[in-house]
């Protein structure tokens, strides 16, 4: 089943290149959209983010950029306020004292009160989108109205670190060939990652925003859009860099997070099964958030 999934993602690409032509001889009349940006102690990388998302390529007058320092105690603050200070495009939220630090869904939620745009983008706090990427997504929404959000590819940007890191370039890259991209080819589906992405908000107002109990937020967010009817697709020509682990430790932390993560969306939907109109799109979703177990068992 995955071989038919890493073929199906190869000619999804072969096909996205045509698609990524059509999209560069198109003009497009893009509409404003807010980036979300949850950053908590992010002093290290925050300043690269903040210089790769004013460097989009996107009407500067439709650009709203919103960092949400959520609880941070280093310079993630002071950075982002000199930034916003020389251009307009970015804000600085800061969550008020004793609210913050409860989570990225309550982070994201906050900031969604701070705009009014009708298409919300999230970028992680150490993503460098390259500058075609929001255009990339934004063009997809803008010709598909049952489209109810897009994601893009991310790469690793620090690959090159240590085993570790090449590791999980590998698998990064394959789980996007195989069960973003083939599984969009073969059935339409494919499950939003944490960055990289953009929703429509008038869909995010009918959800009531992201689930503040979801630590994998962007899988219990997927299975709602597909809930309501909504398709979600993958478009591997726009792309991030993000940073990844570097060290055993911060990378079984955070699996175990991802894994805590699935098994509460997985319950939380399991019950929901019979309201999917499609059965086999619901067999999908639940067979993704299961990989963790299918990988464990085929291991053992």
């Amino acid at each position: 089943y995955q071989l038919v999934l890493t073929l199906a993602g190869f000619f999804h690409y072969i096909r996205s290149k045509k698609e990524q032509q059509s999209v560069n001889e198109q003009t497009f009349d893009y509409p404003r959209v807010s980036i979300l940006i949850p950053a908590h102690n992010e002093g290290k990388v925050i300043a690269r983010t903040v210089d790769a998302m004013l460097n989009l390529e996107y009407p500067p007058d439709r650009l709203d950029i919103i960092v949400i320092n959520d609880g941070s105690s280093d310079a993630t603050g002071a950075i982002v306020s000199g930034y916003a200070q020389k251009d307009s495009r970015l804000r600085l939220f800061t969550v008020p004292a004793g609210e913050g630090g409860r989570g990225k869904s309550r982070a994201l939620n906050l900031g969604l009160r701070q705009t009014d745009a009708r298409f919300i983008a999230v970028y992680d706090a150490d993503n460098t989108p390259h500058p075609s990427a929001l255009r990339y997504l934004m063009a997809q929404l803008l010709t598909d109205n049952s489209i109810g959000a897009v994601l893009g590819k991310f790469r690793t940007i620090n690959k090159k670190k240590n085993l570790l890191t090449r590791f999980i370039n590998i698998e990064t890259l394959s789980f996007q060939s195989m069960l973003q991209a083939g599984r969009w080819k073969l059935f339409k589906v494919s499950t939003l990652p944490g960055t990289n992405l953009v929703v429509r908000r008038d869909l995010l107002d009918k959800l009531n925003g992201w689930d503040e109990d979801a630590i994998t937020e962007d899988s219990e967010l997927s299975v709602r859009i597909y809930m309501e009817g909504y398709r979600i697709k993958y478009i591997p020509y726009s792309i991030t860099y993000e940073q990844e682990p570097e060290s055993w430790g911060v990378w079984i932390t955070q699996r175990t997070r991802w894994v805590r993560g699935n098994n509460y969306v997985g319950w939380k939907f399991l019950k929901e099964i019979p309201r999917f109109k499609n059965k086999f799109l619901a067999f999908e979703l639940m067979y993704l958030l299961s990989l963790y177990y299918v990988f464990l068992v085929a291991i053992v």
